[in-house]
């Protein structure tokens, strides 16, 4: 059988939330990402570096039991300060070294946190 190689045009992921104005809200106002309309009741997220997420609705909504969005910050210092500002509480995990504001020793230092509808994400530093 023939190698076809394929040639992808643009890549990028989605993830759902119950309400999508919190959701436009919190991802421009908390965390600070480029956030547009995507058509058809969706938001475009853009990331640092230019990949785009898709936000959309979904009734019923159960958020993922994983990090569904990674942010690499170059001070995770400044960037937990900030987000903690902004009203952001920062999770604890069992089996994980985390300091007083939540961010885990290690490589990366990591802390994590989540959106309105309960999806978690994390600012990390390598």
């Amino acid at each position: 059988m023939p190698t076809i190689d394929l040639d992808y045009l643009q890549g990028f992921s989605g993830f759902a939330v119950p309400d999508i104005e919190a959701a436009r809200t919190f991802y421009r106002d908390v965390v600070g990402l480029a956030v547009t309309d995507g058509g058809m009741g969706l938001l475009r997220l853009t990331l640092p570096g230019g990949a785009d997420v898709l936000v959309y609705p979904k009734p019923g909504h159960e958020p993922a039991g994983f990090t569904i969005l990674n942010l690499a910050v170059a001070d995770i210092n400044q960037a937990v300060d900030v987000l903690a500002e902004r009203g952001v509480e920062f999770l604890r995990y069992d089996g994980f070294e985390q300091d007083g504001r939540g961010i885990a020793i290690g490589d990366p230092r990591i802390a994590w946190f989540t959106d309105p509808a309960g999806n978690i994400l994390s600012v990390l530093q390598n």
